[in-house]
């Protein structure tokens, strides 16, 4: 959880990769790529330690083109196999793939994470990663990069939710369940935090999902044309805008599904663009414990702000979160910073914790 810990976690998984002998591939899309990123550096270091490297680096990532340029001429020099995506898809996705041969075979490790890979925006940005060495996971990130770099036509996706492929339709069917299971007085509810809601489709979806019955909180920094607490429409909605000193800017879903839920996080809002016109992921959490820490503390923690947040209303303005009187402010930014470590599970399956908490 950046900037809370610290970006070394990314870049010594990257650079340990770089240095172990038993690694054979690394893979990763880069969008966003500051002038002074440690990361192009390690890959380089990999390529001249043997190990096949491929980047898919974005050229038309705004405000950030010439890096961008500069960094793709370097690992092009070094050896490094280096991709522009697919013609007339921006690739947003933030994901890496570790390819290590190991006793019983070939292992697959994986970063998936809501943000560039950009120590120096991590530092302003929230954002979220997810380390994962599942095997259906694993599978299907080397299903994304073999379609990235046409050696497949597309991948057969069960896990991860990646437009233009089956993002959309998932994310619509995740709302109509909940909404069926509303119908049917299952357990039904939707907590979505991301950038912006701009998808008439989408949009719809919650409205019939919020006329059934299902209680939706939408986290949305940005542009949002839902409109919240309209009569017979979106009464079941709140809509907040939650803006603090740092830029929120990671995207996670959370769908009750029955009372079995189903939680994503990664690179895609809502919006014609991400669904649509551009390469984007979306990757399951399926440990227990980071689930309910998504849900119970993570999620939790912004729908109680009150020190930052504006609600919005049915006309479409934003009203600031109203307290009663006495009440302290609760800042959701401050809290993170002194909150109890994530937990997660060892590679064995064994719970843990990471346990240092870092100032920003």
């Amino acid at each position: 959880h950046h900037p809370y810990m610290p970006y070394s976690l990314v870049t010594d998984f990257i650079a340990e990769a770089a240095e172990d002998p038993n690694v054979r591939a690394i893979k990763m899309c880069l969008y966003r790529l500051g002038k002074e990123s440690p990361i192009p550096p390690l890959l380089i270091r990999a390529s001249e330690q043997g190990k096949q490297v491929t980047v898919l680096i974005e050229l038309k990532a705004r405000f950030d083109e010439g890096n961008n340029i500069e960094w793709a001429k370097k690992l092009e020099e070094a050896g490094v196999h280096v991709i522009y995506g697919l013609l007339g898809l921006k690739t947003h996705a933030k994901t890496s793939l570790i390819v290590r041969e190991e006793e019983d075979g070939l292992r697959r490790y994986v970063h998936a994470a809501t943000g560039n890979y950009n120590p120096q925006t991590s530092s302003a940005y929230t954002d979220l990663g997810l380390l994962t060495a599942d095997e259906r996971i694993g599978y299907e990130v080397s299903e994304l990069f073999n379609f990235l770099t046409v050696y497949a036509q597309r991948g057969d996706f069960d896990k991860l939710m990646v437009a233009p492929i089956n993002l959309r339709e998932t994310i619509l069917a995740n709302i109509a369940r909940e909404a069926e299971n509303a119908r049917a007085g299952r357990p039904a509810r939707i907590i979505a935090k991301l950038n912006r809601l701009a998808d008439s489709e989408v949009v719809n979806a919650f409205y019939d999902a919020a006329k059934a019955g299902v209680k939706i909180d939408l986290i949305v920094r940005g542009i949002c044309t839902l409109r919240a607490g309209v009569p017979g429409v979106s009464e079941n909605i709140t809509v907040r805008s939650v803006v603090g000193r740092l830029l929120e800017h990671s995207r996670v879903y959370y769908f009750e599904n029955g009372g079995s839920p189903d939680v994503y996080i990664g690179s895609s809002d809502l919006m014609p663009r991400n669904l649509d016109r551009r390469v984007e992921t979306l990757t399951p959490v399926e440990d227990p414990n980071i689930k309910k820490y998504l849900r119970d503390e993570y999620l939790e923690t912004y729908l109680r702000d009150t020190a930052k947040t504006h609600f919005l209303q049915p006309d479409g303005s934003y009203v600031k979160a109203d307290i009663a009187e006495g009440e302290e402010l609760f800042n959701a930014q401050e809290a993170f910073q002194f909150a109890k470590p994530i937990p997660h599970q060892d590679i064995d399956g064994n719970a843990n914790e990471h346990g240092r908490k870092y100032d920003i």
